[in-house]
Formats: C-alpha cells, sequence, structure tokens
C-alpha cells in the first residue's frame, strides 16, 4: 500500500517542485504566450475590421459601377436615337431631293414633249398646206372643160391625200 499512498516528503518535494515550475514558466513562457495571444487577438480583430472596411469599400464600388453602368447605358441609347434621328433626317432630306429632282426632270420632259407636239403639229399643218397648194395648183392647171373629169380628178386626189 505504500505504493499507493505517497508520503508526506514526496508529496511536499512534488509540491515544491511543482511552484518551482509553476514560478519559472510565469516569468519567462507565459508572458511571452499572453503578449503573443493579445498580439494574434489583436491582428484577427484588425484583419477582421479591414475585412469589414474592404466589404463596405467593395459594396461602395459596385453601387458606383452600377450607377456607371446605368450611365453607359443611357449615353448608348442617347447616341442610337440621335443616330436613328440623323440617318432618319438624311432618308427624308435624300427623298426630298429625289423627289425634287423627279418633279424637275418630269417638268422638262413635259415641257420638252410639248415644244415636239408643237413643233410636229407645226409640221403637220405645214404638209396639209403643201398638200392643200398643190392639189389646188394641179386643179388649176388642169383645163375645166368637162366637169364630170374635174369631179373624178378631184376624188382621186383626195384618195392619193388620204393614203399618204
Amino acid at each position: 500500500m505504500e505504493l499507493l499512498l505517497p508520503g508526506i516528503g514526496l508529496i511536499f518535494w512534488t509540491l515544491i517542485a511543482f511552484i518551482v515550475v509553476l514560478v519559472i514558466l510565469r516569468k519567462f513562457a507565459w508572458k511571452p504566450i499572453l503578449s503573443s495571444l493579445k498580439e494574434r487577438e489583436t491582428s484577427i480583430a484588425s484583419a477582421i475590421a479591414s475585412a469589414e472596411k474592404m466589404k463596405e469599400e467593395m459594396a461602395l464600388m459596385k453601387s458606383q459601377n452600377e450607377a456607371l453602368l446605368a450611365e453607359a447605358r443611357d449615353e448608348r441609347a442617347k447616341m442610337i436615337k440621335e443616330a436613328k434621328d440623323t440617318t432618319n433626317k438624311m432618308i427624308s432630306d435624300a427623298k426630298d431631293k429625289a423627289r425634287n429632282e423627279y418633279d424637275r426632270i418630269v417638268s422638262e420632259a413635259q415641257v420638252a414633249i410639248q415644244q415636239q407636239k408643237n413643233a410636229a403639229l407645226t409640221d403637220v399643218k405645214n404638209q396639209v398646206g403643201k398638200l392643200v397648194i398643190e392639189v389646188s395648183e394641179k386643179i388649176l392647171r388642169r383645163e375645166l372643160a368637162n366637169r364630170n373629169e374635174h369631179e373624178n380628178f378631184i376624188k382621186q386626189q383626195a384618195e392619193i391625200v388620204t393614203l399618204n
């Protein structure tokens, strides 16, 4: 039973050794351990605060980016609208110019047609006048002694004129 129950001397020396080790550890090991734990706690808190700050900055940047994106979309829409307006204006101007040119060409063609028509009518009138004069001349040159011959001659001349 001696092995199970330690003696008082053993307990005393064990207690003294424990106290000496405790004092040595407190003086040399605990202060550095506690200071490194404190330092680590401070660095962790600083890292958490820094992470929170970065998170807030990222949220701010995200909102700024969204605002810039919305502004860019608005600018793009404005540019597209301006381009469409410019295109429509150019098309409208081109149509107006083409319409004016068409009207000018048509009016010039109508004037030319009218001039050619008038020239053709004048030419036809001149030819008819020449034919009348020729027929009249032929009638007057011929002897008018026989009335039947005279009428037959006029009918023949009328047929010749209508055939030409």
